[in-house]
């Protein structure tokens, strides 16, 4: 009796066969397309996951420059699409394909992102490094069935040049190795009114603020370089302020939280210490949807492509503007003027408040899918499922499902709500400034 599963859980099938042949030494006969995009999307955030001294900032870097390695990896072997050289910012040549030369573009795909992740990622341990090594070799054996020596040995050298140049330019962005220099001990910053401070209830034991210069990195699109402040609401303690008010929300939430809600909370706290962190997350969500939705090869690196940039891009905007208004958290504003004795349900991440970087890097990675698949996507989202219940706050990690793909920006701003780290105008700056980042990514010229 054949079982027919329902098609809201072909996704989640799809992503275990293909986290299995990760893991296992499969050689197939042939392969989707898509799904060698797919399982260098699982690579990614395997490593990410991996690496000690990672930060959401830094894996937000590394899924903008992986995405974009995938497709110009593959657009010159497409008639309607076009390389990005000329339209990123400082991007101004790339390697070119020899003119009447075959290529298999799969394999300048399966060796380029082998060598750009090996370079990004370059204090990951040899263990990792061996399991990129081994699933290259994996999907090389596959592709090598179909294609004569000579064309193989010019798609490995375009591959390898391909992630040559692609790193030389990444190390200019200002966010090379930035895993060095996570919490600077000279950096300082004279406190005032509604300014951030340490916490005590903190996800990290440091007193310094992480990445204090990453508001300064280079972005992928010349037009979020210089992208306006949004308006923050000023400081104001007095109960019938706005800005109280944007406090006693958040008091008031905490107070009567629902499981869940509490579900939510934990769902998308993504500390980069246990998970691929808050990016990493929706670059998850990006290779589950092109599983589930099978797409042509330069329609799934494009994805790849427009929502690594846009979370990368997003993670710069939101640090730029973190730094720049330095705005305090609740954790210190309602134990001051509400309730001594409140306590956040998520411990605070050690750097500024406004806007929130949860909110900001939903909304770009939702707009970004959004131009690839329709908003009205019913999916699973399986991230955590196996994680071990969350013993502190007495919740489980449950798969949750989603109507459409603004929802999943919706409530990965929200969860920061629930989790009492982020105020209302936290989240909605987040999300209006997040499709705007997105907008400016979407908006290059992808095709001739």
């Amino acid at each position: 009796m054949k079982i027919k599963f329902p098609s809201h859980f072909q996704s989640i099938l799809v992503l275990s066969l293909g986290w299995m042949l990760i893991q296992c030494n499969v050689v197939q006969d042939n392969i989707p397309d898509h799904e060698i995009a797919a399982q260098w999307a699982d690579m990614t955030l395997y490593v990410t996951k991996n690496t000690p001294a990672n930060s959401p900032t830094f894996a937000s870097r590394c899924l903008g420059y992986m995405g974009l390695a995938q497709y110009e990896a593959v657009v010159h072997g497409d008639i309607k699409h076009q390389s990005l050289v000329g339209q990123l910012n400082e991007l101004n040549a790339l390697p070119l394909p020899k003119a009447q030369q075959n290529y298999n573009w799969l394999m300048v795909l399966n060796r380029s992102q082998s060598t750009l992740l090996k370079s990004i990622y370059i204090q990951t341990s040899d263990e990792n490094k061996l399991k990129i090594d081994s699933l290259e070799k994996r999907i090389h054996k596959i592709l090598l069935k179909s294609i004569d020596g000579a064309t193989a040995k010019r798609s490995l050298n375009y591959g390898d040049r391909l992630a040559n140049e692609l790193f030389e330019w990444s190390k200019t962005d200002g966010g090379h190795r930035g895993y060095l220099k996570n919490f600077d001990p000279n950096y300082h910053r004279d406190s005032f009114p509604g300014s951030w401070k340490p916490p005590l209830f903190a996800q990290s034991f440091s007193h310094n603020p992480l990445h204090h210069f990453w508001g300064e990195n280079r972005t992928f699109s010349p037009l979020n370089k210089n992208l306006p402040l949004p308006t923050f609401i000023s400081y104001d303690p007095s109960e019938s302020s706005a800005y109280h008010q944007e406090f006693m929300a958040v008091y008031k939430k905490e107070r009567k939280l629902t499981e869940e809600e509490k579900e939510a909370a934990i769902w998308w706290s993504d500390d980069p210490d246990v998970t691929f962190s808050p990016g990493g997350h929706l670059y998850y969500i990006a290779q589950a949807l092109v599983r589930m939705k099978k797409p042509n090869l330069i329609t799934a690196t494009k994805t790849f492509a427009m929502v690594g940039m846009s979370v990368a891009d997003a993670f710069i905007k939101c640090w730029k503007w973190k730094y720049h208004f330095f705005s305090e958290r609740p954790n210190t504003f309602i134990p001051e003027f509400i309730d001594q004795k409140w306590e956040s349900f998520w411990p605070d991440p050690p750097f500024p408040a406004f806007p929130s970087g949860h909110a900001i890097q939903a909304a770009a990675a939702a707009r970004a899918l959004q131009a690839t698949f329709n908003n009205k996507t019913f999916f699973i989202d399986s991230a955590h499922v196996g994680r071990e219940r969350d013993h502190v706050r007495n919740v489980e990690f449950k798969a949750r499902s989603y109507p459409t793909l603004w929802s999943v920006a919706v409530e990965t701003a929200e969860s920061r709500f629930y989790g009492g780290i982020h105020t209302p105008q936290d989240n909605k700056v987040g999300l209006e400034q997040g499709v705007i980042v997105a907008q400016n990514i979407i908006n290059l010229k992808w095709e001739k």
